[in-house]
């Protein structure tokens, strides 16, 4: 096995490469419970392609065969229910994952320099993943699936002169069919997949090069021992892989459980219509996005002009790839920052959960003018940040991190 190893780091560094990456990469040694989503949400990416893989290969991608093949991997294929729950499951893991890392990064400023690209790649990845999902999202060819799509790719022909246009050549077609579930099909199952994956190496890397940020936002690699390791750092391996083995078994547990007893999750995993055909002639009583598309739903619909909402949704993601440069603040946790920054990261989150569930339920004037000052208030965290971020008091940071 020595000498086999020997031959293969001759030609390719995996040795190497599981010391830079893992056995000698050290990291703060007071990461707590937030520092795991990031490895469950590889976990979740792993299973989201491996049984997309299964899945593609008894789908037929066509507008009369998509539903049939969905029921016939749900009734006929071996193991074909459990896959599919798998993946539809897998899909809302995989944002309430992602959602809980983002969070993370906000608490304790992993944004802040010199993190600033780890945090852009990231957001790419979540752009990448609302597109992953939302190609998907028709492949079942159900009502919720056909008219969502129908829905949300009509918004672009809002957009002035080249609206109308840039819709049709969207869906391929003058409405949503058979040639845009192909196309849908194309990027969802090659073309985003390939993108994801590599914007996540991308991701890693970037992290790697400056190391992992922790609770007390203190840069671990200025005070080093003699041998050049940092003082307050343990190694990734064996210390951290354990603890994420740990929190990946409680995971699974809960995800697994979910998928065996209680898979449509009252309707928000697996929307009750998508058990029906999409019928072009029969429009749903509500039509509503995913629950994880809803808080930016929410604010499209708070906008009373559709071209005016539609730029204030893509401004609600659009401003959080540039808050890295909108926090002014000296320090990174929110362990050490001011009272203002706390309210307004309470403010912000409570906003978004909000509008959230309004974007759920059907619009009544009472819910708008919630969730038009639900919106008001979201915009406000980040436009005010460079103000309230630079002016308020800070508590001083300790010189090494703390056990806590």
């Amino acid at each position: 096995m020595s000498k086999l190893m020997e031959w293969i780091n001759a030609r390719l560094p995996v040795t190497s490469l599981w010391e830079e990456h893992l056995s000698q990469y050290y990291v703060p040694r007071n990461l707590n419970f937030f520092y795991i989503f990031g490895s469950l949400a590889l976990v979740v990416l792993i299973n989201q392609i491996l049984t997309g893989i299964w899945l593609t290969m008894n789908y037929t991608p066509t507008a009369e065969g998509a539903f049939a093949s969905i029921e016939y991997i749900m009734r006929d294929v071996g193991y074909g229910s459990i896959l599919r729950l798998l993946h539809s499951t897998g899909a809302s893991a995989f944002f309430i994952v992602i959602y809980l890392h983002m969070f993370r990064g906000l608490l304790y400023g992993s944004y802040q320099k010199p993190r600033e690209l780890v945090w852009v790649f990231g957001m790419l990845i979540y752009l990448a993943l609302m597109a992953e999902a939302f190609t998907g999202y028709l492949l079942p060819w159900g009502q919720m699936s056909y008219w969502g799509a129908q829905v949300i790719i009509s918004l672009f022909g809002a957009i002035p002169v080249i609206g109308n246009d840039l819709a049709q050549w969207i869906r391929g077609d003058y409405l949503v069919s058979g040639i845009t579930l192909n196309r849908f099909f194309a990027l969802h199952v090659v073309a985003l997949p390939i993108m994801i994956l590599g914007l996540v190496v991308l991701h890693i890397m970037a992290l790697h090069e400056v190391g992992s940020n922790n609770p007390d936002g203190i840069d671990i690699n200025l005070r080093k021992d003699e041998n050049g390791r940092p003082l307050d750092g343990i190694p990734f391996h064996p210390y951290y892989t354990v603890k994420d083995i740990f929190g990946v078994v409680v995971f699974l547990v809960i995800f697994c459980s979910v998928v065996f007893f209680y898979p449509q999750m009252g309707g928000y995993f697996l929307e009750r219509p998508n058990f029906e055909q999409a019928n072009a002639l029969k429009t749903p009583e509500h039509i509503a996005p995913v629950w994880y598309f809803t808080p930016f739903y929410a604010i499209l619909r708070a906008v009373p002009d559709k071209l005016l909402g539609v730029m204030a949704m893509g401004a609600a993601i659009a401003m959080l790839f540039v808050l890295p440069w909108l926090d002014r603040s000296p320090v990174k946790s929110m362990r050490y920052k001011g009272w203002m920054s706390r309210v307004a990261l309470l403010v912000f989150c409570l906003s978004f959960l909000t509008l959230g569930v309004l974007g759920i339920v059907p619009p009544t004037p009472a819910r708008t003018v919630l969730a038009q000052l639900c919106t008001a208030l979201y915009f406000a965290c980040l436009i005010l940040m460079p103000f309230y971020t630079r002016i308020e008091r800070t508590k001083p940071v300790p010189d090494r991190v703390t056990s806590r």
